[in-house]
């Protein structure tokens, strides 16, 4: 799955947005740079929320919450955004947009017509049956009248089943990992102003975006550490080697290969998981002196850069789009420059695309791979050299 295209003319602070993600450079790895104001967030957030919460009947709020002052005129349609996907085999567009028309059931309609509201009955036949109606559109049976009312996405191929499998399938291959102080546009707008004041009857900000993540599962927020899915990760190691067991009636190495790839992540600590599984913690090693630690002795960048490793090796992220919000936050400019070669050692077969200020970030890969909104990021030289 590689996002190839996305187009947004005109979304809150976002302003003829066109970007063009190669499928064919390697890494499969892009910077999105500006300073701040750009509306990086912004354009991550709406590219998630349409392609993640398209299918799915509970996830409509999440969308009625993104369109919020999205307003149109009656006469007219509006774009939200176009976006070009290669599932693999070939390219999907995806054209999402607003309008305010109703057309009874069976109506036929000139091509001046047609033409003048901007849809043809193979749209309509398209979007009525698949999985997006209950999303997009309001059907009154009694009338027989489909009434577009706030937002329908159009295919560059009408066949049914190819458009509902595509739905369903794109939505599990797109994730949003971002901090979890970030403004998230498609939460509830009076929720959104808890994170700038005090809160009122008991409501709390990360609460909110707590329930919010347990619907999105492919939201991650860049938690100290989530310990919830190292002991997922340790149990499903050990739960492999035990089924290795019954097979062979040898245990597998699952678990074992697991502590080593995380060790050689945490560099001179170890980690150990506690006997019951309900927590972990760590050993330094240093000058021959075995020092117990605990999570909250580590640094913020080295329990953020575990926490990536477990949550994209944890959920088994792969052949995926993957959207990281300021990835570079609590890292020093060499893992900045690292969590690149990170990335495509982690899980290779991602498409990243990395919203940034880092310069050290954007260096790591090729200026062509670097792509850049207004106010742009990118200086003309670079007092940072790295070798590759």
């Amino acid at each position: 799955m590689h996002l190839l295209r996305v187009q947004v003319p005109d979304f809150r602070g976002l302003k003829d947005i066109d970007i063009t993600f190669e499928k064919d450079f390697v890494p499969n790895i892009f910077p999105l740079g500006s300073q701040n104001g750009g509306g990086k967030s912004t354009l991550l957030q709406l590219i998630f929320v349409l392609l993640h919460c398209s299918v799915d009947e509970d996830k409509k709020p999440f969308l009625q919450n993104l369109l919020e002052g999205f307003k149109i005129s009656d006469e007219d349609e509006k774009i939200l955004a176009i976006i070009d996907i290669w599932d693999g085999e070939n390219i999907v567009n995806l054209k999402f947009y607003c309008n305010k028309y109703s057309i009874e059931a069976g109506t036929e309609l000139s091509d001046e017509e047609m033409n003048h509201i901007g849809i043809s009955k193979e749209i309509i036949d398209v979007c009525s049956f698949s999985k997006v109606t209950d999303t997009f559109f309001e059907y009154d049976h009694h009338h027989q009248i489909l009434t577009i009312t706030k937002l329908k996405c159009r295919f560059n191929n009408p066949n049914k089943e190819q458009a509902e499998l595509f739905l369903d399938k794109v939505s599990r291959k797109i994730f949003l990992a971002a901090p979890s102080t970030q403004v998230f546009l498609f939460l509830p707008p009076d929720s959104r102003k808890l994170l700038f004041s005090n809160s009122r009857n008991g409501d709390n900000y990360y609460g909110i975006l707590e329930s919010a993540r347990s619907k999105l599962q492919g939201l991650f927020t860049y938690d100290f550490l989530a310990v919830e899915l190292l002991i997922e990760s340790f149990k499903a190691a050990r739960d492999r080697d035990f089924k290795e067991a019954i097979k062979t009636g040898s245990y597998g190495n699952s678990y074992q290969t697991l502590i080593k790839e995380l060790n050689l992540l945490l560099g001179n600590k170890r980690i150990n998981l506690n006997e019951d599984f309900s927590g972990v913690n760590f050993k330094l090693d240093n000058n021959g002196e075995t020092i117990e630690l605990y999570p909250e002795d580590l640094s913020h960048g080295e329990l953020k850069r575990l926490s990536i490793y477990i949550w994209l090796k944890s959920r088994n992220i792969e052949d995926a789009i993957v959207l990281m919000d300021e990835v570079e936050i609590a890292f020093h400019p060499d893992w900045q420059y690292q969590i690149i070669s990170d990335l495509k050692e982690w899980a290779p077969s991602n498409q990243y695309i990395l919203a940034t200020h880092s310069y050290a970030l954007c260096e790591a890969l090729t200026p062509a791979h670097v792509k850049e909104i207004e106010p742009k990021l990118i200086k003309q030289e670079s007092n940072i050299t790295n070798e590759s």
